[in-house]
């Protein structure tokens, strides 16, 4: 069930972008999670709010897998095994929906950890992206890479996968893949990330005067004297 929340006239919706690093290809071969990474939206635009930890996996990594994302054991050695991020990261998604490029992947990932530590299963609902694209696109790639380069989205730093930066860029595919970007949203994310923050900055302005001067009498009457036939004479 996606939260959401009223300011005035506008109610905001939160959703995670949710991408992960593994060791290969199968949880069930007994590959794990190496990164993790969430990136706060709420009606669809991020607010600023990232989750990003790296997971040490206490297992080798396959030469595949490290040939796509760079990350070695050697460096993940020093990083918390995932049951240490478990709770931050449950706390992070909350119940709100998911958004995950090819989530089958991600998700089994996720809940066999989850499974591990004798936690329940991910239960949030789920917009997965790539089936998002193939009904919007049928017969296109549809690639994290071939969608940035369908809506003009700079790769430039997307050298190696990485989960942080594939959310950012994924957060900008989906803005797209529903339509692109919408009057009012800008207003409705600053609005939502200052929410989030608590932080609503309302600049000081000088009291404006309680009674017309002399000049904007004598200013008003003479406009008045020029109307022919005012309205409001003519309802009496």
């Amino acid at each position: 069930m996606r939260r959401g929340f009223a300011s005035g006239t506008v109610t905001f919706m939160r959703e995670i972008v949710l991408d992960t690093e593994t060791t290969g290809l199968e949880p069930s071969e007994g590959h794990r999670v190496i990164e993790l990474a969430c990136v706060e939206l709420f009606n669809h635009l991020p607010t600023g709010r990232v989750f990003h930890r790296y997971v040490n996996p206490e297992r080798d990594i396959s030469a595949e897998a490290e040939e796509v994302h760079g990350l070695t054991a050697e460096f993940l050695a020093a990083h918390p095994p995932f049951a240490a991020v478990a709770d931050e990261l449950l706390a992070f998604i909350g119940s709100d929906r998911l958004i995950i490029h090819n989530a089958e992947f991600d998700l089994k990932f996720l809940n066999a950890e989850l499974k591990r530590l004798n936690r329940a299963a991910l239960v949030c609902d789920v917009e997965d992206t790539l089936l998002l694209a193939k009904r919007r696109y049928p017969g296109a790639q549809s690639s994290l890479d071939a969608l940035c380069r369908r809506f003009s989205i700079d790769l430039t730093a997307r050298t190696k996968h990485s989960a942080k930066l594939d959310c950012e860029l994924l957060a900008a595919v989906y803005l797209e893949l529903i339509g692109g970007r919408q009057p009012g949203l800008d207003l409705a994310a600053a609005i939502a990330g200052a929410r989030a923050t608590g932080a609503v900055e309302r600049p000081a302005r000088p009291p404006r005067p309680h009674a017309p001067s002399v000049e904007e009498l004598a200013a008003h009457a003479a406009l008045l004297a020029k109307l022919k036939q005012p309205l409001w004479l003519a309802a009496e």
